[in-house]
């Protein structure tokens, strides 16, 4: 089960894929995590969701992430007296807290807090930016817009606010139910919607404590305006391309999706790239070229994984759309200009550790003796998460005392992760690494790898060796 690919594959589970062994075929065809919409799923599927996906882990022998997706904030108007009104370009329109049914000319906004944030020239945007309205004079209890992009609303559709500085937390009550049972379900990571500002995710740490790693979702304007603190108390970062499509023009996508990965690769932060990836493979069993294209350009910026929503969770061809991706990736990961790109975005850790130094030092030595693997003994991952901030020629190899740790490591670029105990030697380290590389298919007797450990075994953060070693030889 080892992939040949460096880049990671999250199939988002659905309708399509309730079945155990449609799961279990999305993992053998290259899926290394699924994805857990809470948008969608109850509790009890839920639970559903993770006892299948673990026990397909033990059948495959190989550790499998698990990614719930926290729904967060959902802003709707309300609903119209005939179901649905039409709005010209130029018309008045208003936004207030009448629970009375819509007309022509308003409807309910059951929002005081954006009522109270609405400012002159901001805009509002409805059904995913099917209408746009611009702001002209607000109250407590009421703003008035002009239609500036003419449609059809009709009832209960979201509201998106790029230019709104909205006062709310990112976890509603549904959000704060959907998370403590994702804990006790045992999850390895944790996404939230909404993010605008680095408080919003640290409110999420809190209350995880360390029992899952954290995901922000970059998806709003406001969230872009302060993304490096952001990306400080995050554990990874998700480029959710929809929303921020919605609330961006969408020609400032692209450049962003650019910005937010390589920002987050320099503090050796994992970054997923998300929606619409191989969207016509929902009802095709071939992707467009552009899709193909919108994969490969992912894969040559190094992001760490690149994630199917509706392709895996309500298409009909998932499996399909998983062994698409995954053959696309490893063509990119082949071709002659692939690593000349990757080396190219290479940026010096900020202020570098002692442990970032053994990572650098490790990617050149294994580059240089061409090392078939870089063997990390890690106990919180952060060893593997170093080397793969690297980017390195040689795959990564990590050996964890934890299982909890080789999960989230499934989300994390080049890496292989196996649980093991703790060497209790220097020989042991060595031989144990060897016996690893080889049953996991990266060497054969007589090629090298490097290993990259800390002394004394076990202690968290105390990565400061690295050993060469020859497979097959006694070391």
């Amino acid at each position: 089960m080892r992939r040949m690919r460096r880049v990671k594959i999250i199939a988002t589970l659905g309708p399509a894929s309730v079945d155990k062994a449609v799961v279990k075929s999305l993992a053998i065809a290259g899926a290394d995590l699924f994805r857990i919409n809470m948008s969608h799923t109850d509790h009890a599927a839920l639970g559903n969701y993770v006892r299948m996906i673990r026990e397909i882990e033990s059948e495959l022998s190989r550790a499998i992430g698990v990614l719930v997706d926290l729904q967060g904030p959902k802003l709707r108007i309300g609903a119209f007296a005939e179901g649905a009104v039409h709005l010209r370009k130029g018309d008045e329109f208003s936004f207030d807290l009448d629970q009375t049914p819509g007309e022509a000319n308003r409807v309910c906004l059951p929002h005081p807090e954006i009522l109270a944030a609405l400012k002159e020239g901001d805009t509002v945007l409805i059904d995913d930016g099917k209408v746009r309205l611009k702001v002209v004079a607000t109250t407590a209890e009421r703003a008035r817009a002009v239609v500036e992009v003419a449609g059809r609303i009709s009832n209960r559709k979201g509201v998106s606010l790029p230019e709104t500085d909205i006062p709310i937390t990112s976890m509603t009550p549904k959000d704060h139910a959907d998370l403590a049972a994702a804990l006790i379900e045992g999850v390895d990571w944790v996404a939230i919607s909404f993010v605008q500002r680095p408080e919003d995710v640290v409110e999420v740490k809190k209350i995880v404590q360390g029992r899952a790693l954290v995901m922000a979702k970059i998806e709003k304007p406001q969230a872009i305006a302060r993304l490096e603190e952001i990306i400080e108390v995050s554990d990874a970062l998700m480029v959710a391309r929809g929303d921020l499509g919605v609330e961006l023009p969408l020609e400032k996508v692209p450049g962003l999706q650019k910005r937010i990965n390589r920002s987050a690769r320099r503090v050796g932060k994992p970054v997923v790239v998300a929606t619409q990836m191989l969207e016509s493979m929902i009802l095709a069993p071939l992707p467009t070229r552009a899709e193909v294209s919108d994969v490969a350009t992912a894969v040559f910026e190094g992001a760490d994984a690149v994630m199917l929503s509706a392709e895996s969770a309500a298409g009909q061809y998932p499996r399909d759309a998983v062994a698409t991706m995954s053959r696309i990736a490893e063509e990119v990961e082949t071709d002659h200009v692939y690593r000349g790109i990757i080396n190219a975005q290479r940026a010096e850790a900020p202020n570098p550790t002692p442990a970032d130094a053994i990572a650098a030092a490790a990617r050149d030595v294994a580059h240089t003796l061409g090392a078939k693997a870089i063997c990390a003994w890690t106990d919180s991952g952060a060893t593997a998460l170093r080397i793969a901030r690297e980017r390195p020629s040689s795959p990564i190899l990590a050996l964890t005392p934890k299982r909890d740790t080789a999960r989230r490591l499934a989300l994390v670029w080049g890496v292989h992760a196996v649980d093991t105990h703790d060497p209790s030697s220097v020989e042991d380290m060595v031989q144990r690494a060897c016996r690893y590389a080889e049953e996991e298919g990266f060497g054969v007797t007589g090629e090298r790898i490097a290993i990259v450990a800390g002394i004394p075994f076990g202690s968290p953060g105390g990565t400061n060796i690295i050993r060469l070693a020859t497979l097959g030889e006694a070391n």
